[in-house]
């Protein structure tokens, strides 16, 4: 029953805190690949390209999973009047704090690079009040696009989290546990993903933009739901736990396919042909095949609390909304240094970690103010303070 799924949730920490981590490196590595960023090296790394594009497939699906799970926990907790009313404060704040006080210094950075502007900060800053949207104007949510999506997501959901509260509802979402039992039944769930491959990937490519982007709209909307509705079905965890080898030797499978034809000449399809079913086939079966071992692996070696996690666990936030503008800020001159990339790459992430974690230490985490902006609740026991 969903009771044993509350003692055991150390591992959805672990995995959210880790998930974290690993867009930080995602992002420390993004001035030195080929595709558009903010900062950019003279040079990039064709290792680092391939690598990046492998991440990019399952970083966020795995978060916005994660966050449907964390939807869940907490309504258990709250009514959905309440359970929204913290999500307005949570996410739609420090989206708007982030969008008018963090993010602008990511645009000037930018346009400092590319010699835009020839100004100091100071100077520069005012033009977001212009609001005019990026890139004519400073004003853009950039990295928080995902935070932005999150509180579309809860708003369109509502309803549908109103409905679980209903008791009968709730007797049968419960026997369907029985069904997650076999782990092909798990691996089923991919087929939603490829589907939207097919109909959406070519039509409708990656932005961020939430108006035009159907096909990270529809497939993030989905990992959303699947984990909140997952999360009191004990046979699906279970299942991913006893099964997580069997997960990950088909999400290899499919990685060693996807690199072959795909990452390694690092050239995704653009075309409604057989290419595009086959990478659609491949990767949406490689993105659900991941977050099942991932969930397994966890659930197994990492359902545990300690000093970290009840530190970590908190400070995710307030990190993602950060991280993205420290790495602008810090890259700008790290790609001047006349070192290797690796170099730039390890000084890079240092810097940030280091800046990240001062300022959540000694600022964020001790004044209100601060932890209503960065989506802390205001007075909390660190160990239970989830996003």
């Amino acid at each position: 029953m969903a009771a044993n799924l509350q003692q055991r949730e150390h591992y959805i920490d672990w995995i959210r805190v880790l998930a974290f981590l690993t867009l930080i490196f995602f992002h420390c590595a993004m001035p030195f690949v080929r595709f558009n960023w903010e900062i950019k090296n003279t040079e990039h790394s064709l290792f680092l390209d391939r690598l990046i594009i492998w991440l990019h497939q399952w970083r966020l699906p795995l978060l916005f999973f994660i966050s449907g799970v964390g939807v869940s926990f907490s309504l258990r907790k709250r009514s959905v009047a309440a359970f929204f009313g913290e999500r307005v404060v949570r996410l739609f704040i420090p989206l708007l704090f982030a969008m008018f006080f963090t993010i602008p210094s990511q645009v000037y950075f930018e346009r400092l690079q590319k010699g835009q502007i020839d100004v100091g900060y100071w100077n520069f800053y005012p033009t977001v009040w212009n609001l005019v949207p990026y890139p004519e104007g400073t004003l853009t949510w950039s990295h928080m696009w995902f935070v932005v999506y999150l509180f579309v997501f809860t708003i369109l959901l509502l309803p549908v989290f109103a409905i679980f509260k209903i008791k009968l509802l709730q007797q049968l979402h419960l026997k369907t546990d029985s069904f997650f039992r076999h782990p092909v039944s798990n691996l089923l769930l991919c087929v939603p993903f490829i589907l939207y491959y097919f109909w959406l990937y070519v039509r409708w490519p990656e932005q961020g933009s939430l108006l035009d982007d159907w096909f990270v709209f529809t497939s993030s909307i989905t990992f959303y739901f699947f984990g909140f509705y997952l999360a009191d079905l004990p046979s699906f965890w279970e299942t991913c736990e006893k099964y997580r080898t069997h997960f990950l030797a088909v999400a290899a499978t499919c990685a060693f396919a996807l690199f072959w034809k795909y990452y390694f000449p690092v050239k995704l399809p653009k075309q409604q042909d057989a290419s595009l079913y086959m990478y659609g086939i491949l990767d949406g079966l490689h993105i659900w095949a991941i977050i099942l071992a991932v969930v397994g692996y966890a659930r197994h070696y990492l359902n545990f609390s300690n000093n970290w996690l009840s530190y970590l666990t908190p400070a995710v936030y307030p990190f993602y909304i950060l991280h993205q503008t420290v790495i602008v800020g810090l890259g700008y001159y790290v790609v001047q240094w006349q070192i290797p990339i690796l170099f730039k790459l390890m000084a890079l992430m240092g810097g940030c970690l280091i800046v990240i974690f001062s300022l959540y230490h000694f600022v964020i985490r001790n004044f209100m103010v601060t932890r209503v902006l960065f989506g802390l609740k205001i007075k909390t026991n660190e160990n239970r303070d989830r996003k």
